[in-house]
């Protein structure tokens, strides 16, 4: 898709608007892929000048200091702090909220201090510049937003996304937990990473139960760990027929033909 690298731009002694944080599931999860692809297209429809880090991009470290390592978690941001330092980056954006999370609030005491942008944050800004828009082509739709736990309760962050999906001409229907009483999606914690706890019931299939309350013909996330979580929910309940998950980059970027 021809996304730079620091290194590129560096060696060609240029110093991009924004480094694009691309995240663990980003890089590496096939769904989560198509999500770091619609924002990347974004981006360049409104020609921000961005770079990500490539190979040099490491976990920032939040599933091990969540499952309570942080010995391993200081480790790997001290490493990155360090590539951040080095290439001067003060700007980052990243669609996964648990990095926004981590980089925006636990770096800084590290000596990582940076401005640092959810992937909603960031295109309401381009908007609010007038270098981006978006085509309100999904006139008619229901959709209902789960708020991602590391974005909403521990950021406060509840406006952004929103409003994001309302430009697309939608008709946003809340779930009955919404905003700071939201429902966790199952994930968070490093809880990704492990079978629930015997005789709980799976958090995701419990909260895609509330999402299913709405009657959404889709279901909008803003983090690709409540992607998964809640595409799981969907098929536990069979409803893949009808209903679809989908990150907001990837709404806008359908709704501008991207």
């Amino acid at each position: 898709m021809n996304v730079p690298t620091m290194a590129e731009m560096m060696a060609q002694g240029k110093q991009p608007e924004v480094l694009f944080w691309v995240g663990s599931a980003g890089s590496y999860d096939e769904r989560a892929k198509k999500i770091t692809k619609a924002f990347v297209k974004i981006l360049q429809q409104a020609k921000v000048d961005f770079a990500v880090l490539g190979t040099e991009e490491s976990s920032t470290g939040d599933a091990a200091k969540r499952a309570g390592n942080e010995f391993v978690f200081q480790m790997q941001a001290l490493t990155n702090i360090e590539i951040l330092n080095a290439y001067e980056v003060k700007t980052i954006v990243t669609c996964d909220p648990h990095s926004f999370n981590t980089l925006k609030n636990e770096y800084p005491e590290l000596g990582g201090n940076y401005k640092v942008y959810h992937h909603t944050q960031f295109i309401k800004e381009l908007i609010n510049d007038g270098r981006l828009s978006i085509n309100a082509s999904l006139k008619g739709k229901r959709i209902t937003f789960h708020d991602p736990c590391y974005l909403g309760r521990a950021n406060d962050v509840y406006e952004s996304p929103r409003d994001l999906v309302k430009r697309l001409g939608v008709n946003l229907v809340e779930m009955k937990r919404n905003k700071n009483r939201a429902l966790c999606c199952g994930a968070g914690g490093a809880q990704m990473f492990k079978e629930p706890e015997k005789g709980n019931m799976d958090i995701n299939v419990l909260r895609t139960q509330e999402a299913l309350k709405t009657n959404p013909n889709i279901i909008a996330t803003g983090c690709p760990y409540c992607n998964t979580m809640m595409t799981d929910g969907v098929k536990f309940h069979e409803k893949e027929n009808q209903i679809t998950v989908k990150d907001i980059a990837e709404l806008i970027a359908e709704a501008n033909n991207l």
